[in-house]
């Protein structure tokens, strides 16, 4: 659980990514989502719901070293921009980000923020949908092959096994926290899944299956559309 919790997050010392972490992805994202989920409530109860809103966002992006949001940037420029398919990876891979890269990571930071502002606290939404988002990772990982021939971030993961048990580790978990939501927690579960999934089937059919990045764009477009689901049953 270490190598997870150091590689998914700024806690403990910085760790090189190994297969066995997989089976904790799960794990670290619920803890992850329920920490974000009592700062949620607890900024919600001393600042106006937009600014504790900006808080979890904040705080999300710390803890997590936007270490996803990187890889979301990157996506963006890669799969969204017209450019030969063996182009696609060459720019997921460099430092800049372009105009799509901008767009995307502005759109879903801005639809975090929204969503976040627009319902009441709840901590097991964030749990769920954290703990579904790094289970869909691990899923992608057993289902997809690996994009970079060269070698990349993730393919320190190619293991089948550790990502199997770490996307079921993690759907069920995800399962267990959303249901204590209620009706909100189901459809959010159908949104991380839905969003998760256009996500890898883009790049699936753009770049051949996953990388790093692609993983990252995955996991926040999940949560970002659960959240946006969510907030729904407010309107």
């Amino acid at each position: 659980m270490r190598a997870a919790l150091a590689f998914l997050t700024v806690l403990g010392r910085a760790h090189a990514p190994e297969p066995s972490a997989l089976r904790w992805f799960g794990p670290v994202g619920l803890a992850l989502g329920l920490v974000l989920g009592a700062l949620w409530w607890s900024a919600g109860e001393v600042l106006a719901l937009p600014v504790a809103a900006g808080v979890v966002v904040a705080a999300d992006l710390a803890l997590t070293g936007m270490l996803h949001l990187d890889g979301l940037a990157d996506s963006g420029d890669g799969l969204l921009a017209p450019m030969p398919r063996d182009r696609r990876l060459e720019v997921m891979r460099l430092a800049d980000v372009g105009a799509f890269g901008v767009a995307v990571v502005v759109v879903v930071l801005g639809l975090r923020w929204a969503a976040l502002a627009a319902q009441p606290a709840r901590p097991l939404l964030l749990g769920g949908l954290w703990a579904g988002s790094r289970a869909a990772m691990c899923a992608a990982m057993a289902a997809l092959p690996y994009a970079r021939v060269g070698g990349g971030l993730a393919s320190s993961f190619l293991d089948r096994r550790p990502a199997v048990l770490g996307a079921v580790l993690g759907a069920v978990l995800a399962v267990v926290a959303l249901a204590g939501c209620g009706r909100v927690g189901w459809s959010a579960l159908v949104g991380l899944v839905v969003g998760a999934g256009c996500v890898l089937a883009l790049a699936r059919r753009r770049v051949g299956g996953y990388t790093g990045d692609v993983l990252g764009a995955a996991g926040l477009v999940g949560e970002t559309v659960g959240l946006v689901v969510a907030s729904g049953w407010t309107a």
